[in-house]
């Protein structure tokens, strides 16, 4: 039993229209294909987990919330036999447009506590574009009714659309000092190769607007009682998403499903994205040992997208190594793209929408200790 590993990720491929921006691992819902599904994710999920007690479970896709209520209980079942502590953080990623009530109930008899709702914008006008039912009215009755049976509620929030204007960002973002809800999820738009937009050849918006528009996310969210955490995430007191932190931690944890990735034993695998091959049972792609200077590598560029920073005393005691013996980064500090407070390095605010570049520095960055 590898007691180390706390968290499961379960990858449900499935959705009932896929959007234009889309490059996460899918396809389109097929009754019979998810039944067979569910049985290959079970064999793979009864042979490889060792019944570690888990403190996260994150449930993802594609659209978990596109399932019907039997295949959700067969899902559900599957996981009956995993061991959670007692103050376990159970996510399902759910669509707007799939939120009722009866699979609301079902979420909350199966112990469900943490629902994550793929809104993205409340303004119609990007319907089309998005390739997404968007109506302002259903939004909001649909989360007023998640709330009935759910506190702990997540809310994706994308932005910077070609044609985008700051007006439509502040309908979004009032919409949200409006619902009250413990956690925000951001994220820009981005045009991925093998997605619609790519293929029409979808301009990206300026750079500078994007940054202008990222920052007066971050200042408003901050202003109504959101705190930020992590380059993309926010939330109230006490609602920090458990199950990320174990990625931006670099902490393993389990990844089942097709395309799925997961962190075991000190190897990185990342699962077949061929649907066929899943359901034959042939599971892993991709495998990658992580030896000590990998890891030291992943702990920067994960810890340093946390507000916080990644915490000086912790990295020595991991690794053996003060983190300035591993990596070059008085440049970076006389820049100021880092800050060392003593106990933390981090990325200052005004440079975390060019965190990328400097994340950069700590790959294959090692003192020559390599």
């Amino acid at each position: 039993m590898m007691k180390n590993i706390k968290s499961m990720y379960i990858h449900i491929p499935f959705c009932s229209s896929i959007c234009s921006y889309c490059d996460f691992c899918k396809q389109f819902y097929n009754e019979k294909l998810v039944d067979k599904y569910l049985l290959a994710l079970e064999k793979e999920i009864y042979s490889r987990y060792h019944g570690e007690v888990l403190s996260t479970i994150y449930i993802g896709g594609g659209t978990p919330s596109c399932l019907n209520l039997n295949q959700l209980s067969k899902l559900f079942s599957i996981l009956e036999s995993l061991t959670l502590d007692n103050n376990y953080e159970f996510t399902i990623e759910v669509n707007i447009n799939d939120i009722q009530k009866e699979k609301l109930e079902l979420f909350k008899k199966v112990g469900i506590n943490r629902i994550s709702i793929g809104v993205e914008t409340i303004n119609e006008k990007f319907s089309s574009f998005l390739n997404r039912t968007i109506n302002y009215q259903s939004i909001l009755n649909k989360i007023n009714l998640v709330k009935k049976y759910f506190n702990n509620i997540s809310m994706d929030l994308m932005y910077a659309f070609f044609y985008e204007e700051y007006e439509d960002l502040d309908k979004d973002l009032h919409f949200i000092k409006m619902i009250d809800i413990p956690h925000i999820s951001i994220y820009s738009l981005i045009i991925e190769e093998h997605t619609k937009l790519y293929i029409d050849k979808v301009e990206s918006i300026a750079e500078e607007k994007e940054a202008k528009m990222y920052y007066k996310i971050v200042n408003y969210l901050k202003k109504i009682g959101y705190k930020h955490y992590e380059i993309s995430n926010f939330s109230k007191d006490g609602y920090v998403s458990k199950h990320n932190m174990t990625y931006w931690n670099n902490e393993e944890y389990y990844g089942f499903g097709l395309g799925a990735s997961g962190y075991v034993n000190g190897i990185r695998y990342t699962n077949t994205k061929n649907i066929n091959c899943y359901l034959k049972g042939e599971y892993i792609y991709l495998e990658e040992k992580q030896n000590k200077w990998i890891s030291m590598e992943n702990e920067m560029i994960l810890g340093l997208r946390k507000i916080k920073g990644v915490n000086k005393k912790s990295f020595f005691e991991k690794y053996g190594y003060n983190i300035e013996q591993i990596f070059d980064i008085m440049n970076l500090l006389d820049k100021r793209l880092l800050i060392d407070n003593g106990k933390y390095l981090y990325i200052p605010e005004d440079k975390l929408y060019i965190s990328n570049s400097i994340l950069v520095n700590f790959i294959g960055g090692s003192n020559g200790k390599r």
